[in-house]
């Protein structure tokens, strides 16, 4: 019989896995599956049981926030024997969820996690971290984070919106030096970004276009402080998906870049505090993981 590791968070997104608890591992037993269920106790629980248990089944299945999925990803990404993921969100924000076409009916992602499309994903290191979809500096990166729980699971995704708008006065730019290849930007930067996602805080548009998941590229961005209000507006303008020129907005693709600054600032690594190195080193690991998606066979296959 096939085994099946089902590993939830159960305070996530207002605690809504217990009306659906039942329901999806009855899922996954007529499926044929054996399952084992570990309600996560505290923070790294959840990669603390990849690492020590995973080699063991045959599915390790993830449900939570960003955070879960990056703990269950950080923990599969130290195995020799990677074994492939299921991810039923269950957040208030979910941007990887959006980026693999994963519903937020978690019977329907269940459905996915058996029967969607397999695909080979990219991860991105972060010195001797890892991360899903971002990394990033500056400017609000601390709201995800920040953003108290109780406030989370009230208000959904305006929570952050609300601890954003509150960000507003305490603005600043930082000196960073970053080697993308063979080229070498210096300079003051509000906030710098490197994604596989084709949505950030639940906004599209902010990574790019044609964001492909598994193509051993990132997308970075980087932003320079505004002069004046229309510079504002431009900012916004291009962070949202319009086609405006903005000089302020700078981006590129690559598969690795070192970013050195002149002081510790803090990063966040999929929703959560990274550290605050004064060097970093980011590489995009290759097709490192196999995740199953809602994607449609033609264009799971086109990524492949």
């Amino acid at each position: 019989m096939k085994k099946l590791l089902f590993i939830y968070n159960p305070r996530s997104g207002k605690g809504m896995i217990k009306d659906y608890l039942s329901g999806i591992v009855d899922k996954f037993v007529k499926a044929g599956y054996r399952v084992e269920l570990y309600p996560t106790q505290n923070k790294m629980d959840a990669k603390e049981k990849v690492v020590r248990w995973a080699e063991d089944f045959d599915m390790v299945v993830c449900s939570g926030g960003d955070g879960t999925l990056n703990e269950v990803v950080s923990g599969m990404m130290e195995l020799d024997e990677k074994v492939r993921i299921g991810y039923i969100p269950s957040g208030s924000t979910n941007d990887f969820a959006t980026s693999i076409s994963l519903p937020k009916n978690m019977n329907e992602s269940a459905d996915i996690v058996l029967n969607g499309t397999p695909l080979n994903v990219d991860i991105g290191g972060f010195n001797k971290k890892k991360f899903v979809y971002i990394a990033a500096f500056g400017a609000f990166t601390d709201v995800s984070y920040m953003t108290p729980q109780e406030m989370k699971n009230t208000l959904g995704h305006p929570a952050y919106i609300i601890e954003a708008v509150k960000k507003l006065t305490s603005l600043r730019k930082y000196r960073i030096k970053a080697e993308i290849e063979d080229k070498t930007i210096e300079g003051d930067y509000m906030y710098g970004m490197v994604t596989n996602s084709v949505s950030v805080g639940g906004f599209k548009g902010m990574t790019g276009k044609n964001i492909v998941l598994d193509d051993g590229l990132f997308e970075m961005t980087l932003i320079r402080p505004p002069k004046n209000p229309i510079e504002i507006q431009l900012i916004l303008g291009r962070l949202i998906g319009m086609d405006v020129k903005c000089d302020n907005v700078e981006t590129y693709k690559t598969s690795r870049v070192e970013i050195e600054t002149e002081e510790n600032i803090p990063w966040v690594l999929d929703g959560e505090y990274g550290g605050a190195p004064k060097k970093v080193i980011i590489r995009n690991y290759h097709h490192a993981l196999e995740i199953m998606t809602g994607l449609d066979k033609v264009k799971a296959l086109n990524c492949n």
